[in-house]
């Protein structure tokens, strides 16, 4: 695809501890070709493992670092949107590597209009042959990888490793939910937001982004943020039946302190926003991808 006048965009890559990782991404990432033109804004939240010190002494303008104290998973994906220029966002785990031409096909569904998200096939870096074609959920809310489409197709969830989405979008959805912690639900609470509020998420199978898949965290996430993001979004998008079906599946943690803990932190005020603003219900939401919840 060649566009005359290439829009800027924006390339967002937040990080905890991820040592060498974010050098061989950022590395990958300027190797690859592509017409686009883009920025980089690196958040560098709280890590402890002078993993992007390496960026203070680089010189290219492109590439920008902030650093912060510990704002969260969703918090810092926000703060880097509000420090960049572009017209259309890619969401990039700082463990990736690319294939030339990746942003340029990816952006091709945005710019024909078929789609406000785009997300890559996802493979493993380490077994290659395992590739995910975006994501639904189960009947526990849990991630189910999809199987390959052969064709961009509708997916419920935009995997948070990597995907595209307009700038206009993501401020008429609000971003990622500005009361989240910690980490946990980030992607799947704003792919369904998306939905709801009318716009499109396609997975593109014939673009595929290596993931580097770990079976431990880098930094401390406690089983309390995340039941607490997980409630927070059904008190954001669920009918009251499923935000009971939701208060279920908290099984390490008090159900009723966790309830209590969305409440006083905003939730419900949020919730009526949402309902008002949205152009589609949960029940849309879970039949259209077929999720037994």
């Amino acid at each position: 695809m060649s566009v005359e006048h290439p829009p800027l965009i924006s390339i967002i890559i937040p990080v905890k501890n991820e040592g060498d990782n974010v050098r061989s991404t950022i590395t990958s990432l300027v190797n690859t070709r592509t017409n686009m033109s883009y920025e980089v804004i690196v958040v560098d939240d709280a890590s402890t493992d002078n993993g992007c010190h390496f960026l203070r002494q680089q010189e290219n303008p492109n590439i920008k670092l902030i650093t912060t104290e510990g704002i969260g998973a969703s918090a810092a994906r926000n703060l880097g949107v509000e420090q960049s220029r572009g017209k259309y966002l890619i969401f990039c785990d700082a463990h990736l590597t690319f294939e030339n031409f990746w942003i340029d096909r990816l952006l091709e569904l945005v710019l024909t209009k078929k789609a406000d998200g785009v997300a890559p096939a996802i493979a493993s870096m380490t077994e290659p042959h395992k590739i995910g074609y975006g994501q639904k959920l189960d009947q526990k809310l849990g991630v189910v990888w999809n199987p390959n489409p052969h064709r961009p197709s509708p997916v419920a969830i935009l995997p948070g490793g990597c995907f595209l989405v307009t700038r206009e979008a993501f401020l008429k959805v609000g971003g990622f939910d500005r009361g989240f912690r910690v980490w946990g639900f980030e992607d799947i609470e704003f792919s369904i937001k998306m939905w709801l509020f009318g716009f499109t998420c396609l997975v593109h199978p014939s673009v595929k982004i290596l993931h580097l898949f770990r079976q431990t965290h880098p930094y401390t996430v406690a089983h309390e943020h995340i039941y607490y993001n997980m409630l927070r979004m059904a008190y954001s998008h669920f009918n009251e039946q499923r935000i009971e079906a939701t208060k279920k599946l908290i099984v390490y943690a008090d159900a009723n302190e966790i309830e209590d803990d969305v409440l006083t932190s905003g939730a419900a005020a949020q919730r009526i926003r949402y309902l008002a603003q949205r152009k589609r219900d949960d029940n849309w939401f879970f039949q259209q991808f077929q999720i037994p919840f």
